[in-house]
């Protein structure tokens, strides 16, 4: 048994689905993740192991004004999906996503196989999301982060 701040990641216990509005949750419904670094006692930034069964995915298409973000394959496959199209990531492949850049990314595993990746992103506040394939956003609201509509910025349930 390793000893702090030694740990085995997956002894973390899980977390799964979103906290997407119901209309929006299905996607993600299977996805798990291992919250590394809220257990390891992080506040800078956040990494995640994440488990896509066949058929998830890790998000909806989205990007963040603010916040950084980088993903590592770990296992199985997973087919990441940007603005300019698709590509297959093998174990070992990384992807990153530079804060305030357009470029909405999902990992979605269309495999018969699990999948697991790493994701590290930053905890900059207040840091807000664009969903380009659907009216949704998440803003900053009276420093609570919301769920909004893009096209008359009404909330989600």
């Amino acid at each position: 048994m390793p000893k702090p701040p030694a740990f085995d990641p997956m002894t973390v216990p899980t977390r799964t689905g979103s906290t997407y509005p119901a209309e929006f949750a299905a996607a993600t419904a299977a996805r798990t993740k291992r919250r590394l670094g809220d257990h390891g006692g992080l506040k800078n930034f956040g990494v995640n192991h994440v488990t896509l069964p066949p058929g998830s995915t890790s998000a909806l298409r989205h990007w963040h004004t603010l916040q950084d973000e980088f993903v590592m394959v770990l296992t199985g496959e997973l087919t990441l999906v940007t603005d300019a199209g698709e590509q297959v990531l093998g174990p070992g492949m990384c992807a990153a996503f530079p804060a305030g850049e357009a470029n909405g990314h999902a990992l979605v595993n269309r495999t018969a196989a699990e999948a697991t990746y790493l994701e590290v992103g930053d905890r900059t506040e207040p840091d807000e999301v664009d969903y380009p394939d659907i009216d949704m956003q998440v803003k900053w609201i009276d420093g609570v982060e919301r769920f909004v509509r893009r096209s008359d910025g009404t909330f989600y349930d």
